[in-house]
């Protein structure tokens, strides 16, 4: 069993831990907060005795294997360092860091003592990704990509009330692109890797973050276009063209149907029958990479090309985290 601690105590921390109920390898152990009575309280809820107030007590700690890191993007290098540091095994939420500076400090600490890193990039590890990667030969030559996510977030109602939450706060390196346009850009470079062209613009809010976005790529033979959002909703699929046909795909984090639509009219439509909380796979994935002790590798070379994208994208739009200095 990996006797898993968590950092942070919010409601991705509490989808975490519904599917990682489901994943027989895992035991909750320890739970990590700046408020110890925040933290006796969260793992109250779990019946978990060990709490945490202290990231060097944690990372010391004899009864804690691994670590789930689901604070602010600003904290996650820092955070991951420590634990790594403590040769606990990490898996930290997307987007794993600020940048690719601090990206390429958490693997080098990781490596130096021995333990796995690991981006909780779901989307990836999902049945519906792999849906995608088995069928896309089928439509031919690829030519053009178009992935988007837009998601209205119910705390921008309080932005426009003048309340400053943690996802619009540039000072926690969040905004669209870290939050949302993360989910277009990571399955792109996984399948495609990186563009030899990127351009990107940016709606920009009152304080400087970005509400919604748009980047325009190129791979000489194909080119596309990312497209995500904040502060709008969209029901449109992201979608492959091929030289062959189409591949329509609904809700690119959470990947629950494809249609293929031939250039003859015929469609193949492909529902994938999977757990209702997509979050078990990377939770499984990272398990079994502690428990047959391999390295994280062949998945990490896909963080790096995304947080390089994405360092492009800022510098374009001008998006800059007190993290860049």
């Amino acid at each position: 069993m990996v006797r898993f601690a968590v950092i942070g105590t919010n409601k991705i921390t509490d989808r975490f831990l519904d599917a990682a109920k489901l994943c027989k390898g895992f035991t909750f152990a320890a739970v990590y907060s700046r408020s110890k009575e925040k933290a006796r309280q969260f793992a109250g809820k779990y019946n978990v005795a060990l709490v945490y107030d202290d990231l060097e007590e944690l990372a010391a700690s004899n009864a804690v294997d691994a670590v789930y890191v689901a604070s602010p993007n600003s904290l996650h290098a820092s955070q991951a360092i420590k634990m790594l540091k403590g040769r606990k095994h990490v898996l930290c939420e997307k987007t794993i860091a600020s940048n690719s500076r601090e990206l390429s400090a958490m693997f080098k600490t990781a490596e130096e003592n021995g333990v796995i890193l690991l981006e909780a990039m779901r989307s990836v590890f999902d049945p519906g990704f792999q849906a995608i990667v088995d069928n896309l030969s089928k439509v031919g030559m690829i030519r053009r990509v178009t992935f988007q996510y837009c998601q209205y977030s119910s705390r921008y109602d309080n932005f426009k009330q003048g309340i400053i939450e943690n996802a619009f706060n540039p000072a926690f390196s969040n905004g669209a692109l870290m939050d949302i346009g993360v989910y277009c850009i990571h399955p792109l470079v996984k399948l495609f890797g990186l563009p030899e062209k990127v351009w990107g613009n940016a709606i920009r809010l009152s304080n400087g973050v970005d509400g919604a976005g748009t980047i325009m790529f190129n791979y000489g033979a194909m080119q596309g276009e990312l497209i995500y959002s904040k502060i709008t909703n969209s029901k449109l699929p992201s979608q492959i063209q091929g030289e062959k046909g189409c591949m329509l795909i609904k809700e690119i984090p959470d990947i629950c149907e494809i249609s293929i639509i031939y250039n003859d009219g015929q469609q193949e439509n492909l529902f994938i029958s999977k757990c209702e909380n997509n979050m078990y796979y990377e939770i499984e994935e990272f398990i079994r990479l502690i428990q047959t002790k391999s390295n994280a590798k062949e998945h990490n070379k896909y963080s790096v090309m995304q947080m390089e994208f994405m360092d492009e994208i800022r510098k374009q739009t001008g998006l800059i985290f007190p993290a860049d200095k």
